[in-house]
């Protein structure tokens, strides 16, 4: 899956014309389950350091690329499948926004937590934080519980849940009203709300200054 979301990487890079970027999965029911962690107790400390290398900078590649990208998320999104979604700049879940949806495999986030002997590995401690703030993200990496798509977009780990199977279609709709803006236009706030929002607000706006000039 790396090799495959690097080789896409490489593709929108290489593609003046791209200026939206949608992120699904060809599986039912699953995003992404995330690492498998019985593989994972078999590797030794090199391999575990190497993979956990490679999957942080391929999230954080995915994360600086230039333009808008958007996580369709049908199904399980496990650990570092969740990771995957926040390293995206918008999440759109489908699922029943229902109670009753627990019968029915409804949409499902959840980490990786202490009692699976794991942690965190791709950015998910850095980049849960700055969307739902500090306290939100404790409490779901500390319990590692699940929730479902109504409680994901009330927390804002969402942006849009729509009913089961129509996220695809809710994605093309958003990607379509992004891509008739000014596409540089469009990647230049990005970079602003990106890079300012990891320095003070002066240099947030000197940023943006810089942004604004390009335009």
């Amino acid at each position: 899956m790396l090799k495959g979301l690097r080789s896409a990487m490489d593709k929108v890079g290489a593609d003046p014309t791209a200026n939206v970027v949608l992120v699904a999965s060809s599986v039912p029911k699953v995003f992404c389950a995330g690492a498998d962690l019985k593989e994972r107790r078999l590797m030794g400390p090199s391999e575990v350091r190497e993979f956990v290398n490679t999957l942080r900078a391929t999230f954080s590649s995915f994360e600086a690329l230039p333009i808008p990208t958007i996580a369709v998320v049908e199904g399980a999104a496990f650990g570092g499948g969740l990771e995957l979604a926040l390293s995206c700049d918008l999440r759109i879940c489908g699922g029943e926004c229902n109670i009753q949806l627990a019968r029915n495999r409804p949409c499902y986030y959840s980490w990786v937590c202490v009692q699976d002997g794991a942690l965190l590995l791709a950015g998910g401690t850095q980049r849960l934080p700055r969307i739902v703030g500090r306290a939100r993200a404790k409490e779901l990496i500390f319990t590692g519980r699940r929730f479902d798509a109504t409680e994901a977009v009330n927390m804002g780990v969402v942006n849009y849940c729509v009913p089961g199977g129509e996220a695809y279609q809710k994605a093309l709709e958003l990607a379509r009203e992004i891509n008739q803006k000014g596409p540089l236009a469009i990647r230049m706030a990005k970079k602003a709300i990106n890079e300012g929002m990891e320095v003070d607000l002066s240099s947030a706006l000197a940023v943006e200054e810089e942004c604004y000039e390009q335009v």
